[in-house]
């Protein structure tokens, strides 16, 4: 089944590809392993704001994890590549929280799980889950990727 099937048979839309928002490109590939830029969480096409252990819930910033995994898949699909994931190898997770909030890892879980649920085995990754003072944009979330791709 191929992933674009998958994604419509779990009633996942992806949003359209977000263009970078500095000097840099949001997915490069080197060889048979694509690195995605950090993606921020845009719901209902509102950029997910503020901090974690402040004015942001763990409910509200697994949600917006999961968005920056969203996101990612669609950097993929618009490089054609969705596809040819192989692995999702690595995810960095970086969540803005104030400094005696430890919930990093739970809330980087929205992005993990949507890679597994999607992917199956292959979404399984190694990752890290930081927290941050903050991100750009006051974005309260905020993941990149590394994903080996099948040869093309």
């Amino acid at each position: 089944m191929s992933i674009e099937a998958k994604l419509e048979e779990l009633g996942i839309t992806l949003p359209e590809a977000a263009a970078p928002v500095a000097s840099y490109q949001p997915l490069v590939v080197s060889g048979d392993t694509a690195y995605v830029s950090g993606q921020l969480p845009f719901v209902d096409g509102n950029l997910v704001t503020g901090k974690l252990g402040q004015d942001v819930t763990l409910e509200r910033g697994q949600e917006a994890a999961r968005a920056c995994g969203l996101m990612i898949l669609a950097q993929l699909k618009a490089a054609g590549l969705l596809d040819r994931v192989e692995k999702v190898v690595k995810l960095g997770g970086f969540v803005s929280s104030v400094p005696n909030f430890t919930g990093q890892p739970k809330v980087v879980n929205g992005c993990s799980d949507l890679m597994a649920e999607v992917f199956g085995d292959a979404g399984r990754h190694a990752r890290s889950a930081v927290g941050v003072p903050v991100l750009p944009l006051d974005a309260a979330v905020e993941v990149d990727a590394i994903v080996a791709l099948r040869p093309a």
